[in-house]
This record gives structure tokens, sequence and C-alpha cells, in this order.
């Protein structure tokens, strides 16, 4: 690559990047203006408060907030550790064994992995209500398998193809059953398949908000994203523009952490399997 080329594709990196933060920038800005300085039109803030930080957090929205906080780090975390559970048996199903159907299995997760939510919302919603599952942690639960499980399945199953069948006939070998080779053998072997399985999957049931805001009505169940469009100003005449600007960038920390500290696990999760040779 030429000194010309090496430069323009700094200088396109540089754009992608900034295109990519500056939304960001934008609403950690709005979190700091007063909300008589949200709509002056300026980047920066005339003057930086923590009015919006402190409504959320201690005032009247901290009701609304802290409780679908709560809600969303339990739920999600609870769904996450079952979508890799069951994604572990079958994407060592998927790796492992022979059978018929094992390609329709891995085409009808793809398959629910892109199936519009929104048209499967309504049924749900009227079937939880008959069942008692509206607005509870199951409710909430059991929908987000289908968003976490299909990508689990795909991700854990390329790990376990990259783990030496022989290690497992080995253990066999020495007397150990199936289960034994699996549990003190695979699972360890797979543990930073698992890891980044799981962040993923925690990801995606993050950032749902058409589960959250139908399956639920109340701060019972209600998550974090459905929490934010019922936020509400001071009076009818206000909108709470910096209380949703703060509360976002509150709930934006975690995974930003979660990121930084788990980049490279990510990456090699999503291109693991991708190349052979």
């Amino acid at each position: 690559m030429s000194a010309k080329e090496r430069n323009w594709w700094i200088v396109a990196g540089i754009v992608i990047v900034l295109y990519a933060l500056f939304p960001i920038a934008w609403i950690v800005s709005l979190s700091f203006k007063a909300p008589a300085d949200v709509a002056n039109g300026q980047f920066l803030p005339s003057v930086f408060t923590w009015q919006n930080y402190s409504q959320i957090l201690t005032g009247d929205a901290a009701s609304l907030f802290l409780p679908a906080l709560r809600n969303s780090f339990g739920i999600c975390l609870i769904a996450t550790f079952l979508a890799c559970i069951l994604s572990m048996f079958a994407a060592y199903a998927i790796a492992r064994l022979d059978f018929r159907g094992k390609k329709l299995i891995l085409s009808t997760a793809l398959a629910v992995a892109i199936f519009p939510v929104i048209s499967i919302v309504t049924p749900l919603f009227n079937l939880w209500r008959l069942i008692g599952l509206y607005d509870t942690w199951p409710g909430l639960i059991i929908p987000y398998l289908s968003l976490t499980l299909p990508l689990s399945i795909w991700t854990m199953s390329a790990f376990f193809r990259e783990i030496p069948w022989e290690m497992e006939q080995a253990a066999q070998v020495d007397g150990a059953t199936s289960w034994q080779a699996f549990r003190k053998v695979i699972v360890p072997l797979a543990a930073p398949g698992v890891f980044t399985t799981a962040i993923l999957a925690f990801f995606l049931a993050w950032n749902d908000f058409v589960y959250g805001i139908s399956l639920t009505s109340t701060s019972a169940a209600r998550p974090v994203p459905a929490a934010l469009g019922l936020f509400s100003g001071a009076s009818q005449f206000e909108d709470p523009t910096g209380a949703t600007a703060a509360a976002a960038v509150v709930v934006t920390i975690p995974v930003i952490i979660l990121v930084l500290i788990f980049q490279r696990r990510i990456v090699s999760g999503l291109t693991n399997g991708a190349v052979k040779g």
C-alpha cells in the first residue's frame, strides 16, 4: 500500500468513527443541558448541570427509572444464562453428532433470528394475558430466548467445531462417560466461546424495546428501553429530553464497558470458523 492510499484509508477511518460517535456525543451533551438550554441549537451546553442525572437517580423520575434498571439487569442475566445453557447442548449435538435434520435446525434458528418481532407481539400479548404471564419476569424472559437462542446456537457451534474430537475420545478411553467427557473436557475448552456467546446474548436482550413496551404495563417487569419511552416533563409543555438523554447515558455505560473489556472475545466469537485451514 502506497503512502497516498494509506492516508486515504486513515481519513476514511476517521470520518467513519466521527460519524458513529457523533450521536453518542450529542446525547451526552444533552444530558448535561438544562431544560431551557436543550433547544438552543448549540452542541455544548452553555451551563453544565447535573439536574437531569439527579432527576432520574434521586428525583421524580427515579421511581420509573431505577426499578426498570433492576428489571433489565435481572431479566437479561436470566435470559442470557438460559440461552447459554440450552445453546451449549444444541451446539454440541450439531457439531459432534450425525443425525437427520441437523441443517434444518440451523436453518430454523436462522429463520427465527430474522423473523420480525412485531408480527408476534399481538398474539403473544393475548396469550400472556390468558395464562398470567403478562407483566412478569418470565413473560419477558421467554420471548427474549427467541432473540438470544438463535445467535447463541450459531456462535457456540462454531467453537465446538474447533475443539479436536480426539480429546473427547481420549477421555472416554480413560473411562469417562459421555457426560463426564462433555462436562470435564469439552465445556472447559469451549469456555471462551460460551463467554463470547453470553456477551452477545446479553446485548440482544438489553437493547430490546418491542417486547418490553408491549408485554409490560407496570414497574413490576418493565425494562429500561420501555421506561425511557414513558418519561414525562415537569408539565405538559416541557419535553423530557435532558432526563431521557441522561437515562440513555446511564444505560449505555455498562454496554460500553463490556465492549471495551471484551472486544477481542466478541470479534473472535463472530469470526471463529469463518476461515478454514
